[in-house]
């Protein structure tokens, strides 16, 4: 029996090799994996184009992934170390890279990504556009934009941000509802501005069954993209974004209609106490589709902290329901991130997954932090090293300050409670002084 997606596939009760990868990653039953994919409510993006890829998969029941950002730019316009990023990203266990390229040699960089990529590519095609046909944004065609889209797709991307819920009624609920930042979404503000100079409809809306019949051929991943997204606390949870994210429910289902996978994006910057409820919202008015969000940053005044700000708000997101963390880094707001603004916000991504895994009962994501805690009652600083989620700045840190009885660290020394308590227990004789 033959199939066009893997949507299509598990309708038909078809389990494909990325099924079969995803499943044993996950510990879970290939069978109920296979029945989440057919509902809609998991995604397994793999372009049929990308050879390279160790498929994973973003949804209801799985552990909690995490994305990086990077690309080349007018300002910054190195393929070489933008590679060495999403080498950096793939050892330090991102699932997903999205290559946000707007200038330049775009498709050498993606073709080579794409190639050397074990972890899953995402795209966002608008931002390609104006630099790949060097045309001032008004003139471009409804015709270019879909060439575009089809040179992404060939090259081998997975899933593809593309902003098709920024139609005519959506841009009239930004420009009657007064934001404070206005639309902060680069390719939503793109298409905005399209639609006002020409006085048209959103291509990617108007041409939606255009765009799935892209998806369907190649499996592309349909990431729909929130335009709207909230680019400061004050503007979270307003009629703008809740009336795009209605839209994207409605054409979640016109996509599943046509077995093209689906996953939602989401806030943005966004007060605790309003995470919770955003979740729900989402997961109701898109039927279960995965929930894809950036951050959310939880507070606008920390420039230079925003890994943390971020991680803060992608733990209360996931573990109330999101499925997939874009990583935010020390650079956000303020620059292109280096190699080490890239490993902080991975490394503060994948704490905010990893502890909204424990909190939603993802097998196995407790397990580990068990084997932690064994490993400090033992008081066994190499099995401590080797099970942190960085042993490289772990191990850094334990040889920066030695104790006196090696067995000890030098905050606490003799006092040390782990050793102490254990033996005490064991009858053995105690000595701190």
């Amino acid at each position: 029996m033959t199939y066009t997606t893997q949507m299509d596939a598990a309708k038909k009760g078809i389990v494909t090799p990325q099924m079969q990868a995803v499943a044993a990653k996950e510990k879970m039953d290939v069978a109920v994996l296979r029945a989440l994919i057919a509902e809609g409510k998991v995604v397994v993006p793999a372009n049929k184009n990308h050879v390279s890829l160790s498929p994973e998969g973003v949804g209801t029941g799985l552990r909690t992934k995490i994305n990086v950002n990077l690309g080349v730019s007018k300002d910054c316009c190195d393929i070489d170390l933008e590679l060495t990023k999403a080498k950096k990203a793939i050892e330090l266990k991102a699932e997903a890279i999205m290559d946000l390229s707007c200038f330049g040699k775009t498709q050498e960089f993606r073709r080579k990504l794409v190639a050397m990529s074990s972890a899953m590519i995402g795209t966002v095609p608008m931002y390609d556009a104006v630099g790949m046909l060097g045309k001032d944004l008004k003139e471009i065609t409804v015709d270019e934009f879909f060439a575009v889209v089809e040179r992404h797709a060939e090259d081998g991307v997975d899933f593809m941000t593309i902003h098709c819920g920024m139609n005519r009624k959506t841009a009239e609920r930004v420009k009657k509802n007064k934001r404070l930042t206005n639309i902060v979404s680069r390719g939503g503000s793109l298409l905005f501005a399209w639609m006002e100079l020409n006085n048209r409809e959103n291509p990617f809306y108007e041409y939606y069954d255009r765009l799935l019949d892209l998806c369907e051929k190649y499996d592309i991943t349909l990431s729909l993209g929130d335009a709207c997204r909230p680019g400061s606390i004050q503007d979270s949870t307003d009629p703008a974004q809740i009336e795009e994210l209605i839209t994207l429910g409605e054409l979640t289902k016109r996509a599943w209609a046509r077995n093209v996978q689906v996953m939602i994006e989401g806030p943005g910057h966004m007060a605790l106490n309003e995470i919770a409820a955003n979740m729900l919202l989402e997961k109701k008015l898109c039927h279960g589709a995965p929930f894809y969000v950036l951050g959310p940053v939880v507070t606008d005044v920390a420039p230079g902290y925003d890994h943390i700000t971020s991680a803060i708000g992608g733990a209360i997101a996931a573990a109330s329901g999101a499925d997939f963390l874009c990583y935010v880094t020390p650079a956000e707001h303020l620059r292109l991130p280096n190699l080490d603004d890239i490993k902080e916000g991975i490394i503060a991504a994948r704490i905010a997954a990893h502890a909204a895994d424990i909190a939603k009962g993802i097998p196995g994501a407790r397990e580990w932090d068990n084997q932690m805690s064994a490993a400090r009652a033992d008081v066994d600083f190499s099995r401590m090293i080797a099970l942190a989620m960085d042993p490289e700045k772990a191990g850094k840190y334990r040889q920066e300050s030695q104790p006196e009885c090696e067995d000890t660290c030098t905050m606490c020394g003799k006092m040390c409670p782990m050793k102490n308590m254990k033996k005490v227990l064991n009858g053995e004789e105690l000595s701190i002084i």
